[in-house]
Order: structure tokens, then C-alpha cells, then sequence
């Protein structure tokens, strides 16, 4: 994939949801990630999407989507929050990298998520202040208690960062150029399934 013509942002979304169908079938075909392959990849990189992921360990999203090397430009966030240089960096990928896609990638059972939504039901913020300072960004999205409260803001939290990427002025002129289409998906950690949100 590194080295073929650039997929339209179809063509990445199709072959990354049938990586992921590998990965939940346990067929794995792990692609280019050998040492001869890894030496190609020198030369530069074109990646077919853009993922901003939680930097959950249980959500690597090239075994995800069974990709490899070079097909996957990654930023990770815990909640997928977006800061400044998440912005930056995924601009670039935008911009200089001409990647077509970006996928935001929430998962089931995050963290961040569970803490937001705990604030939001009136328990104190977690420390240390940093991290709750990220979990601020979420709690807008957060209505109600519990598991089933922690499920519906995962994907609130997606849609909320998905709007926020669409509309900020360093991606907004590829989206509207059709350079680039920004989608909403949550992992789920029990099945190992992506599912469009």
C-alpha cells in the first residue's frame, strides 16, 4: 500500500474495515512489515488515512486494521483530545501528506471517558490537574451515570471531536475542497469490531 497510488477516502475506509475483519476473525495477513519492506519505507511515506486514536494500549490501530507499515499516519490522545499539536500534526498529515481520510477512533471502555462522565455526575476531578483538564474537554458530552452513561459518551465524545476537526480553520478548507473526509468510529475492545459512529 505505501508505495501504490493514493486510495480515495472510500478505497481507505473499505480496506481498513476489511483489516479489521482479519483481526476479528483472527486471519491476520500482518502486511510489509518486514525488514526488506521497512528498508522500502525510507524513501518517504503516503499513507492511505490518518487515525487519531486514544493512546489506549488495547487499541494499536495498525494490528486494528491489520495494516502495515506506511499505510497509517497515527496521533494519540487519551480521549482523543485534540490540542495544538494534535491540530498541527494532523494538518500536516492533511496538507503535506495529502492523506484523503481521517478517522477519529474512540473505543469502548475508555478511561478518559469513565473519568469525564464520573465528573459530570458530580465526583471530584482526577489528578493529577493535567489530566483533569483533559477530561474537561469531554464532560460537555456526558449526560447520566454508569456503564451504559460511559458507552453513549464514547460516542458523543467522537462526534464532538469529529465536528471540532471539520470546523477548525487548519482542516476545514481540505474538507470542503473534498480533499479530505473526516468519519466517526469506536473499536470495541470485547469483539475487536469498528463500527462507524
Amino acid at each position: 500500500m505505501a508505495n501504490d497510488s493514493r486510495p480515495t477516502a472510500a478505497q481507505a475506509w473499505q480496506m481498513m474495515l476489511e483489516g479489521n475483519g482479519r483481526w476479528q476473525r483472527d486471519e491476520r495477513e500482518d502486511p510489509r512489515r518486514s525488514a526488506e519492506e521497512r528498508a522500502a519505507a525510507v524513501a518517504g511515506q503516503t499513507p492511505a488515512a490518518m487515525i487519531l486514536s486514544c493512546s489506549d494500549s488495547r487499541v494499536p490501530a495498525e494490528l486494528v486494521f491489520d495494516l502495515g507499515l506506511g499505510d497509517l499516519f497515527v496521533v494519540r490522545t487519551a480521549g482523543q483530545v485534540v490540542d495544538d499539536a494534535v491540530l498541527g500534526t494532523l494538518a500536516f498529515g492533511a496538507g503535506a501528506l495529502g492523506i484523503p481520510l481521517l478517522v477519529v477512533l474512540g473505543h469502548s471502555q475508555c478511561g478518559a471517558v469513565k473519568a469525564a462522565v464520573s465528573v459530570a455526575s458530580g465526583q471530584p476531578a482526577p489528578a493529577p490537574s493535567t489530566l483533569g483538564a483533559l477530561v474537561g474537554d469531554i464532560v460537555p458530552v456526558c449526560e447520566g451515570e454508569g456503564e451504559g452513561a460511559v458507552a453513549g459518551a464514547v460516542d458523543a465524545n467522537v462526534r464532538r471531536v469529529v465536528a471540532q476537526l471539520t470546523s477548525d480553520p487548519s482542516l476545514s478548507g481540505a474538507v470542503c475542497n473534498n480533499h479530505l473526509t473526516i468519519i466517526g468510529a469506536r473499536y470495541d475492545l470485547e469483539t475487536g469490531a469498528v463500527l462507524e459512529v
